[in-house]
């Protein structure tokens, strides 16, 4: 018993470490002949309907489908909307399982190739690392060969079932007995992690006369059931998008299932009149693997005019803190064509922004004081709402714009442009905190922290600026810590030379508390930029040209 616990505690740990290589894999591999791919294969509904009908028909696997959808999804390549049309049709494909048990007689098994697989993925991760394409796509196979492996060792941790749970031990009738049957295959499904290898031993039973077709029938209905929980383990620790993912496959086999309950008999009666037409003769397999066909057909006919809602629907649900802070307030599509009010619109967000810009800059500085989970989420949502404003201002520029508006625009970009230096300069420095903190320790450490927190008074006073003040005087604070930091950079090197701090530790520390100094004046550009765009958006005053400080207009990250 205990032996069986420790073998179904590794296979879920294999099976989670498997999603996090497949995940990090296709993102790190992730280039512009995938994304083209993935996105030719998903343009419309129907094609991603098709290619996740093929994909599962060649790997004989939805769950291995399910969990590479979702890793797509955890790696930005795949929209949510893509992913259910993927889930979709892998839903479709996986009952190839059954016509090739009830056809061929032969039944693949996946975890054959998990070895071969694993070996692969780590020879490609040591020889190219993991860093470059062909190392990367190394780690997602290693990923595919894990997940097989934890599939086998769930499987034989539940080995003993196969006694306690004998098919041809069950005997009931009515609604409580097909509710049995649904449960049964259901908990097949659910402790192998495999739904083909419940399909095929249910045909194999119909076959010998130990089940009956209506029987069969709910055990096939129950397995597609337990299929759900593939999806619920590879969402675990992902994101809300792959989280959305693993709901609509638990909402399309819940209902498919509940739809094909209701109508068990008339589905049984239409396959074997299917059957009779197409002379496929009175073969329990064979009818089961046509209901299990026609069921999943169903399904997605029934769910196809509800999808985009659906999509819609999943969106609200799962909403990370990141996701709400990064949400637009101001901008809206339907304002494009009025460049005034976009600009205004582009205006407040990136206000808002700016703000976001210096929480996260001041969690960051701060250090010991602030969660790292919340300088992520911080730092997360300050990106997703960047990207909104530059999407929105890539929409802008292709209106017609007066040259009033195509001046504002200009600097429009230029405060992106800022903002985005300012959280990449942020990063790198929470990047980099560990190696200021073995400064501090040092003997210069005082200075090192004096100086850290004139950084942060400097943002401050930035930030607490009143309209219409003058800008002389944070121009005159950014100039007097800069000569702080010169000062603090032969302190550091003096300190070095009299060996009361080691040169490695002064050379690993010196670039970000460089990089403060110029988040501050990425901060101080980015208020005057906003400032010139408000005083031109404001009707009595005169259009101001953006100000001349070396950097292009149109320069925009």
């Amino acid at each position: 018993m205990l032996s069986a616990i420790g073998t179904l505690i590794g296979g879920l740990g294999l099976f989670l470490l498997a999603v996090r290589l497949i995940t990090e894999g296709l993102k790190q591999a992730a280039g512009d002949s995938l994304r083209d791919f993935l996105a030719r294969s998903t343009a419309t509904r129907l094609r991603g309907v098709l290619f996740g009908m093929a994909v599962t028909g060649l790997l004989q696997s939805s769950s291995a489908v399910t969990v590479a959808t979702i890793g797509f999804v955890n790696a930005g390549l795949l929209t949510l909307a893509e992913a259910i049309s993927i889930v979709f049709g892998a839903n479709i494909g996986t009952t190839l399982t059954g016509w090739l048990v009830s056809i061929v007689g032969f039944n693949l098994r996946l975890e054959l190739f998990a070895l071969p697989l694993l070996g692969i993925g780590m020879f490609a991760m040591t020889v190219w690392g993991t860093r470059s394409r062909w190392g990367a796509l190394g780690e997602a196979l290693a990923g595919f060969g894990l997940f097989f492996i934890g599939i086998d060792f769930l499987r034989e941790a539940f080995v003993g079932l196969s006694d306690l749970l004998a098919l041809e031990s069950i005997q009931a009738g009515g609604v409580g007995g097909t509710l049995l049957f649904v449960g049964f295959g259901f908990l097949m499904t659910l402790v192998t992690q495999s739904s083909s290898a419940a399909i095929a031993l249910t045909l194999t039973a119909a076959s010998g006369g130990m089940l009956s077709i209506a029987a069969g029938a709910a055990v096939v209905i129950g397995s597609s059931l337990g299929t759900t929980s593939t999806a619920a383990f590879a969402a675990i620790g992902a994101t809300a998008n792959a989280r959305r993912v693993a709901a609509a496959h638990v909402v399309f086999n819940v209902l498919t299932a509940v739809v094909a309950l209701l109508l068990l008999p008339v589905l049984l009666a239409i396959v074997r009149l299917t059957g009779d037409l197409l002379n496929l003769g009175d073969i329990p397999s064979v009818t089961l693997a046509m209901f299990h066909t026609t069921f999943k057909i169903l399904g997605v006919l029934l769910v196809w005019p509800f999808a985009d809602r659906l999509a819609d629907l999943l969106s609200q649900r799962f909403r990370t803190q990141a996701e709400t802070l990064g949400r637009p307030q101001f901008l809206d599509r339907n304002i494009v064509a009025t460049p005034t009010l976009a600009i205004e619109a582009l205006r407040q967000e990136l206000q808002r922004s700016l703000h976001m810009a210096h929480d996260y800059a001041a969690m960051v500085l701060r250090r010991d004081r602030v969660p790292v989970g919340k300088s992520a989420t911080q730092q997360e949502a300050l990106d997703s709402l960047l990207e909104a404003s530059q999407a929105f201002v890539s929409r802008l520029e292709f209106e017609r714009l007066p040259p009033g508006s195509a001046q504002q625009l200009a600097l429009v970009l230029r405060v992106l442009d800022y903002q985005q230096d300012i959280v990449e300069l942020a990063q790198e420095i929470a990047e980099r905190d560990r190696h200021i903190e073995t400064v501090v320790k040092e003997s210069p450490g005082t200075e090192v922290n004096a100086y850290v927190a004139h950084v942060i008074e400097n943002l401050e006073a930035l930030m607490a600026l009143e309209e219409g003040s003058d800008m002389e005087a944070p121009r005159q604070r950014l100039q007097a810590l800069e000569t702080e930091w010169r000062r603090l950079k032969t302190t550091l090197l003096q300190a070095a030379a009299g060996k009361k701090v080691s040169l490695h530790k002064l050379n690993v520390s010196i670039e970000p508390l460089r990089q403060m100094n110029r988040l501050c004046d990425r901060f101080l550009k980015a208020v005057e930029r906003l400032r010139e765009l408000d005083s031109s958006l404001t009707p009595e005053s005169p259009e101001a040209e953006p100000a001349g400080d070396g950097e292009p207009p149109q320069a925009a990250s």
